[in-house]
């Protein structure tokens, strides 16, 4: 069914853009959907573009910073990988990556599963992963042995990127392993778990996170893994389970670490649009993480 067209109402959409602009802040966007190494199957069709799609369904304005995004940002979207899972493709990512217009502030990754980070944060960083910390809004811890979506922070730690400057936000009871819990202690990692996360605020959990990951001038990626959110709000998501994280949550967390200039890239990932529910809760929540992206840059003029 098409939308209404209303001038008074300018869709979300409408935010895209092939290059970047002169006159409004530029945020990268581009599409990264790794599927063939995931611990449970999944759909080879496109992720990316149908979040791409759900951003029609909002609009530009933001009520809660009263801004109209669309006067103050261009997303400029560079496409997507095609088969990065496949024989050269992380040499396909890093050549995306490094045609992005250096007047782009952010980059935003639309995966795909987990493999996407190891991906975008190897491609962001370029020969200077030790300079970056991670912040994963994730269930898991992701240092699982061999290549998969349950591998990208190990091959990440394996690549050079410290220990001591990655948290981890949002680990759950029965989603990892004491064996993985001891690799990630072993390893130096910080975690705030889905336990404390009842007692302090997203946001406290976010700073914190923040404080750690970009201690000593690190610059940070952020990879937003929706199983950490509740079922009920991610049925698109395989790994999501029961008692997770609400939606808003995840937006807040968002906005929270965006407002931070130290983020220079920031990924969506865990997201299978064929298991999705039939109105596209998990699709539409990933295009409102992209808007709450934008949300927190606004936030770093107010800020800085």
């Amino acid at each position: 069914m098409a939308l209404p067209s209303d001038q008074n109402w300018p869709p979300a959409s409408n935010l895209l853009a092939s290059v970047p602009s002169k006159v409004k802040e530029n945020v990268a966007i581009f599409g990264l959907h790794t599927y063939e190494t995931s611990v449970s199957t999944r759909s080879s069709v496109g992720t990316p573009d149908a979040i791409r799609e759900a951003l029609a369904r909002y609009s530009t304005w933001s009520y809660s910073n009263q801004v109209d995004l669309l006067e103050l940002f261009t997303l400029v979207d560079y496409g997507n990988v095609q088969d990065p899972d496949g024989s050269g493709g992380f040499e396909r990512v890093r050549s995306l990556v490094e045609s992005i217009s250096p007047e782009c502030v952010l980059t935003v990754i639309l995966g795909g599963d987990n493999a996407a980070t190891w991906h975008g944060l190897r491609s962001i960083a370029k020969n200077g992963i030790e300079t970056f910390g991670l912040i994963t809004l994730d269930a898991h811890h992701d240092l699982r042995d061999g290549t998969s979506n349950g591998s990208p922070v190990r091959q990440l730690l394996d690549s050079g990127l410290q220990g001591k400057n990655v948290v981890q936000v949002g680990i759950a009871d029965f989603s990892n392993s004491a064996f993985y819990a001891k690799r990630a202690r072993d390893a130096g990692i910080s975690t705030i778990s889905r336990d404390e996360l009842r007692s302090v605020s997203i946001e406290e959990a976010a700073k914190r996170a923040l404080n750690i990951a970009g201690a000593n001038g690190q610059s940070i990626y952020v990879d937003i893994d929706v199983d950490v959110a509740d079922r009920s709000v991610v049925p698109g998501c395989p790994a999501a389970a029961p008692g997770g994280l609400s939606a808003d949550e995840l937006r807040r967390f968002t906005r929270t670490v965006c407002a931070d200039s130290r983020v220079k890239a920031i990924d969506i990932t865990e997201i299978d649009v064929e298991k999705d529910s039939i109105d596209q809760r998990t699709v539409r929540l990933a295009a409102l993480i992209v808007l709450e992206v934008l949300n927190g840059i606004e936030k770093r003029k107010n800020d800085s």
